[in-house]
Parts: structure tokens; sequence; C-alpha cells
């Protein structure tokens, strides 16, 4: 299987015309997963948590939105066997607890309902433990035998992540120009397989601040990154364009 990083959207994508159907569409090129294992930018806790494994209510982490956004329902079966497989690969060098209330955000259930509409695939998510890419990226590399298994690895976040420019476009004010910049940036950065240069994104990419005044949702890609680097995968853009101002870039890596 590929590893993946997308955009999540907000619950408004719901109301999109556009980008649902660029998910589905994806969904359809990509092999047909045993599991999805997720890890999103809504849930940061350490050390790795294990997120539940039978079905339970979906967490509604977003605030002031109309009720029919709290009324959606992603009945995904859990995925007990993959949670053990998660813990055997990742426990030897750090400890894993478990939660077995805590079910899928928004940041995984949001893309899988375009994706895999039917809810007939397994989904486990995992806490994000850091922000520290190469921590990151060393947690995707001891979860990277998980694709030879027929597991979807999919980092959730956004490519930008602005409320300034939402807020600003809301008000009539022209697209900000630098999160084009950063998303360019980061594009290029990938394609080039720049390791060092994606890792040192707070100095180096433009406009990192205003793309990212917290970076909980590019992060998710380091993940994504590292369970690709043992096969020296390379990086192709799924998804590109803007939505509310902000870069929804997905992208696989196989």
């Amino acid at each position: 299987m590929p590893a993946v990083y997308l955009g999540h959207g907000a619950p408004t994508l719901l109301d999109d015309e556009v980008w649902p159907r660029e998910l589905a569409d994806w969904a359809t090129r990509l092999p047909r997963p045993k599991a999805i294992l997720v890890v999103s930018a809504h849930w940061e806790s350490a050390p790795v948590t294990v997120g539940a494994t039978t079905p339970v209510p979906l967490v509604y982490d977003f605030y002031g939105f109309p009720r029919r956004y709290y009324d959606i329902t992603y009945p995904a079966p859990g995925a007990p066997d993959l949670a053990e497989k998660v813990k055997r690969l990742l426990g030897d060098v750090t400890p894993v607890h478990d939660d077995p209330e805590r079910g899928l955000d928004h940041g995984a259930y949001m893309p899988l309902l375009f994706m895999y509409p039917a809810a007939d695939v397994p989904v486990l998510q995992v806490s994000m433990p850091s922000e520290d890419p190469q921590a990151l990226i060393d947690m995707g590399k001891r979860l990277a035998p998980l694709r030879d298994e027929g597991v979807l690895i999919m980092g959730s976040g956004f490519m930008t992540h602005s409320f300034e420019a939402i807020r600003d476009v809301m008000r009539g004010l022209p697209e900000p120009k630098a999160l084009v910049e950063f998303d360019r940036w980061a594009a290029e950065t990938l394609a080039k397989r720049d390791l060092d240069a994606l890792i040192d994104y707070r100095r180096r990419a433009p406009a990192a601040s205003y793309a990212h005044r917290t970076v909980d949702h590019f992060v998710p890609l380091f993940i994504s990154v590292g369970a690709a680097l043992d096969a020296d995968a390379h990086s192709t853009t799924a998804i590109e364009g803007f939505w509310m101002a902000n870069s929804k870039r997905s992208v696989e890596f196989s």
C-alpha cells in the first residue's frame, strides 16, 4: 500500500462541490486497503495512544457549527488486530497506551466519508506523540511494515492551516500569496526528496509562521514520509488547489 498525507478539511467540507469528489476519485486509484491507520492533527498525546478498536461514537472536536454536522456518523469496523501490530512495532522503543473510548475525530472520518463511504474498511486511529519531525519520521519508519500487509497509513492534516487567511478571505480580501508560496515550496521539496529541508521547514519554508501558526496540521506529513523512506518512495500530488484560502494539497507516497 502507499502511504498518504491528506488535507482533511473542516465539517463544512460536506457542502463543497469539488473536494469530496476529488477524495472519492483518489480512493478509486488506490489499492483497496485491508485496514486504515490514521494519525490526525487533532489527537496529540504522548506516549503513543491507541484509540478504540470497537465501534464507539465519533469525536466531534469542533464548536459553533449547525446541528447537522454533529449528526454525522461513520461506523467503520474496529481494527483490534492492527492495534496489536502497532503495539508490537512501537512498543520496543516507547510505551504504548490504550484509550478504548476514543473514537475517530474529524481529521480521520471527514476524508473517509468520501473515500470509503460504505464505512466497510477497518479503521484505527493512534495519537500523534510529538510535533518533532524526526521523531515522527522515526515513528513512520517503525510502522512501515504494515504497508506490506495492506494497511493504508494516513497522516491527516492540512498543507497550510491559516485562520488569518480564512478571516481575510471572508472579509473580501484577496487570497494571500504567502500560502501559495508555502504550498509551492512544500510540493517542490517533496518532489526533490530533500528531507533535510523538509525537516527544517520552520526556517526554510517561506511564510511558515503564517501558513502554520501552530504546526499540528503540517507535521502528520512526517509520519507518511517516514513510512515510505525505506522503500525509497517517490511522492505524487493526488489533490491540489485551495479551499477557504488554504492549500488542500494531498500527497501519495508509493
